[in-house]
């Protein structure tokens, strides 16, 4: 029942967008540009990006609901590419199709694209200043918090507890000190959790 209602709420949202003047052509700049300042202003790309994501996604525009986001994320790990665009072409999919996809996956990229042109340009000039050195030892921490905090919260809205936190450990575990391919470990989930829905699930 509630996964049908936060579609349903999500359609709403969509549908009254379209209504209130965001829709047509504006809905494509707006797409473009929300992704443009998540990639403009977030430090360590990839994870670090979860929660701006969600904070602009869910919570402010409501282009899809939380448990959208969660099922999202784990498509966007499962596709081959990075992993922050990935989710803007899921994204932008959802609202638009194909031209959404385009707008948004333009968006987080261009960013990055421009930021990487100037430093290859200027590069040489900056790469032994103290304060660019010092300046990044400041950010790696922070970098981290930004992975850390959206981990914790996807791991609440995934429903780990202690009957199924195994897994993930398992699998960090597998990845960290085996090196197995993580592709290799979400074939095993996906076909752990249809035999799971099918076979065990039906009996609890």
């Amino acid at each position: 029942m509630s996964d049908n209602k936060n579609k349903e709420l999500n359609n709403t949202s969509l549908s009254s967008s379209a209504s209130n003047g965001r829709g047509g052509l504006a809905i494509y700049w707006n797409a473009f540009k929300t992704f443009f300042k998540i990639g403009a202003f977030t430090l360590g790309g990839g994870y670090a990006m979860i929660s701006i994501i969600e904070n602009e996604v869910v919570e402010r525009q409501k282009w899809i609901s939380k448990e959208e986001f969660v099922d999202l994320i784990a498509m966007a790990q499962s596709c081959p590419g990075v992993f922050a665009v990935n989710i803007s072409i899921f994204v932008g999919y959802k609202l638009r199709k194909t031209p959404g996809a385009l707008c948004t996956s333009l968006g987080a990229v261009l960013p990055s694209f421009l930021m990487i042109l100037l430093v290859a340009l200027f590069f040489h000039q900056f790469m032994n200043l103290a304060w660019v050195e010092a300046m990044f030892r400041g950010i790696r921490p922070a970098v981290v918090a930004l992975i850390a905090v959206p981990t914790f919260n996807l791991a609440k809205r995934a429903k780990i507890n202690l009957a199924n936190c195994w897994i993930p450990i398992v699998t960090a575990l597998l990845i960290a000190y085996l090196g197995v391919n993580p592709i290799y470990i979400l074939i095993a989930a996906v076909a752990g959790g249809y035999l799971y829905g099918k076979f065990i699930a039906p009996t609890e």
